[in-house]
């Protein structure tokens, strides 16, 4: 009763809305969801019911203690969220390859982008695979073409020969899980092609909005050239298949990359200009403005235009959030009220963890709402206190170096996490290219549909050309300052909620209980600054190996499985090429190279390491020694006392790392058995 009495206490002298943490209360609850090893069993869902039902009893009692209540609704809404993670989970539920495959693949394009290597793709739902059961069909199929390819059509059906094999899971124990994020887009399986696409028919018009989102990214970039029409169609209808690779990488560098998506910066202005526009069209005429109320005439048609620009974007979880917000503001001037910012925020947020929970764990989530909380924060606490007592174009300079340095800082940790870079001068490249985002290039775009229905849409994207080409200009030359990116390792999974948690005390807690998160915070950096790289690292397939060493992580090969090799450098916070990699391994201490076989001396554990590479020298490994660990992307079976993680071992496993104290961790020992991990991705031939 005493710790209710402190609770007590506590809420009555933070008695100030609470609603912003609800979705934070609810986001614990699908955290813990996925950090969870084995699939919640009847044991983990009484766990829940209980906690449903401790909370309902205490909300019941709550007329007598306010702390009670509170206690209450934690309950609830943790239970809650763990739930709607769950339910979620098993809803999208779809077969998953479980083997390699080479064969006819025939389905309907819904999607068309880009991989991180630049290479186009297509993602094909209703897919037919050649020898494969329809009740073991993948529900989605993602393949990427040929360069040179012909880009078929949203909705057209398609035909082609392709290498195909399941979702892999992580590069390395504690890195990131695309089998978890393939199964909750219903995607059983990837691939590649090497032969043309031959379109089977042109699909009917099922999927009209995917199709007008392909004909407005066409028309656009017919009528600019390659760079900015790309750049263009990105941020009128979230395509961004046509940017080419230098552009991306110079805005990613200059942290300048947020510009493409669709957020709270585009909707924002998009909903301004509209509303204003419309507010001066209407005031230009007197017998109109004296009728009606112009402004909430203006909001309804800005609503409108957001809510068809949500459409076109493709409803990410950054325009989603924008697109709420927006929604609640231009309400609230239709119902004379002002709308409470926070507030829009939280409720954002619960709508798209309702709708997606699995987007808790994405960098588009996480950064989204780090930088849009922040700036809603600070601006407001600045407002009660400073007085406009400076020039009108001062101010707005002010406020858009104030913005950019607020939304850098809390956006940094994430993409670090996530990205494994930080850009030094995104400050410098924000203030030089959001202005002229905002004055030029959304007004362009609104002034080019305006003009579309009579012929004369060039005049405005003509404009918006000027301004992309200034941004794109700003991107190059800030990339190519000396040291403009800084590589940072990946954090240790703890980082980020702690990270979170701290940042949501300061900016949102009233009173001086905030304060414990600066204490939160600085305990989330120690960790991620203390945290050690594994010192050993082996692929999924064992078809690479990486040891830790003092200039960077040596590797066993120089070609080939340079998915991991370019993952493991990022996440050492490397910059280094394959090929430097393996130029490190012959400085090993002990190590050697004969015929297909590499090996080290691990002089921490005492242990010798030996890459088997190719058929022959698995097929001639007969035999090791004791405190030999043996690596294969084959299957071996030697004589000896030694530790082997050959093809049979990996495909059980997953990607395996050795620790500093010489402990080997796989992926199964981090990731566990879940639904999308239950049923591990082998490398055996299809029947």
């Amino acid at each position: 009763m005493r710790a209710l009495g402190v609770l007590d206490g506590l809420l009555q002298s933070q008695r100030g809305d609470l609603f912003p943490w609800v979705p934070v209360l609810f986001g614990i609850g699908i955290g813990l969801f996925f950090s969870l090893r084995v699939e919640p069993g009847l044991a983990h869902h009484l766990w829940g019911a209980g906690m449903g039902c401790a909370a309902l009893a205490m909300l019941w009692r709550g007329d007598r203690q306010d702390a009670v209540v509170f206690l209450g609704w934690i309950l609830l809404l943790v239970a809650l969220g763990f739930a709607t993670a769950g339910l979620r989970a098993y809803a999208v539920e779809a077969p998953v390859l479980q083997y390699r495959s080479y064969g006819a693949v025939e389905g309907r394009v819904i999607a068309i982008d880009r991989s991180a290597r630049d290479r186009l793709r297509i993602t094909l739902d209703q897919p037919y695979l050649d020898r494969i059961s329809p009740d073991q069909t993948p529900a989605r199929v993602r393949l990427s073409l040929p360069d040179g390819a012909r880009v078929p059509r949203i909705g057209d059906r398609v035909m082609t020969t392709a290498h195909l094999m399941p979702p892999q899971g992580p590069v390395e124990p504690h890195g990131f899980d695309f089998r978890r994020h393939a199964w909750f887009q219903q995607l059983g399986a990837v691939g590649y092609t090497r032969v043309p696409v031959l379109i089977v028919s042109h699909g009917p018009r099922d999927l009209p909005v995917e199709q007008l989102r392909q004909r407005l990214s066409t028309g656009i970039r017919s009528q600019m050239p390659v760079a900015t029409g790309g750049f263009a169609s990105a941020i009128t209808t979230g395509d961004r298949s046509a940017i080419p690779r230098a552009a991306l990488e110079a805005l990613r560098a200059s942290n300048l990359a947020h510009l493409l998506a669709i957020s709270g910066l585009h909707m924002g202005l998009l909903a301004g200009v509209v509303f204003g526009g419309l507010r001066l069209l209407l005031a230009l005429a007197p017998a109109i403005a004296q009728r009606l109320d112009t402004k909430k005439v203006a909001a309804v048609g800005a609503l409108l235009t957001a809510s068809a620009y949500l459409l076109l974007s493709g409803m990410q979880v950054a325009s989603t959030r924008a697109y709420i917000m927006v929604a609640m503001m231009l309400v609230a001037v239709l119902l004379d009220r002002r709308a409470l910012s926070l507030r829009a925020v939280a409720l954002a947020a619960m709508v798209i963890l309702l709708m997606r929970p699995e987007s808790l764990l994405s960098p588009g989530f996480q950064m989204s709402f780090a930088a849009t909380t922040a700036l809603i924060v600070i601006f407001g606490g600045l407002r009660d206190r400073l007085t406009p007592r400076s020039p009108r174009w001062l101010r707005m300079a002010a406020g858009i170096v104030l913005s950019s340095l607020i939304a850098g800082l809390a956006t940094a940790p994430f993409g670090a996490a996530h990205f494994n870079m930080i850009s030094h001068y995104g400050l410098l490249a924000n203030v030089l290219a959001v202005p002229v985002m905002g004055a030029l290039v959304v007004p362009a775009a609104v002034l080019a549909l305006c003009l579309a229905p009579v012929g004369a849409a060039w005049a405005g994207l003509a404009l918006m050309d000027l301004g992309i080409s200034w941004i794109l200009f700003v991107a190059n030359w800030v990339a190519a300052l000396d040291g403009a990116q800084g590589a940072v390792t990946m954090p240790p999974a703890s980082v980020l909620p702690l990270v979170a948690f701290g940042g949501l005390l300061l900016g949102l807690w009233r009173g001086r209980l905030r304060l414990l998160g600066v204490p939160v915070l600085i305990g989330g950096a120690m960790i991620w600054y203390g945290s050690p790289r594994p010192e050993v690292l082996v692929a999924p397939n064992g078809g690479i190996v990486g040891v830790l060493t003092a200039e960077g992580r040596a590797l066993s090969r120089a070609k080939g499985h340079g998915y991991a090799a370019e993952r493991w450098a990022e996440n050492d916070g490397n910059l280094q090429t394959q090929k430097e990699g393996a130029q490190l391994w012959p400085l090993i201490a002990g190590s050697e190279a004969s015929g297909k076989s590499v090996t080290a001396y691990l002089a921490a554990t005492d242990q010798r390491l030996t890459h088997v590479i190719g058929k022959a020298a698995a097929e001639a490994m007969t035999e090791c020694t004791a405190g030999e660990v043996i690596i294969s992307a084959k299957s071996v079976a030697p004589i000896g006392d030694c530790l082997v993680f050959d093809a049979d071992a990996l495909n059980r496993l997953g990607s395996v790392q050795m620790d500093a104290e010489g402990r080997w961790i796989s992926v199964r020992d981090v990731v566990g058995t879940r639904l999308w991990s239950r049923d591990p991705a082998t490398s055996r031939s299809s029947p």
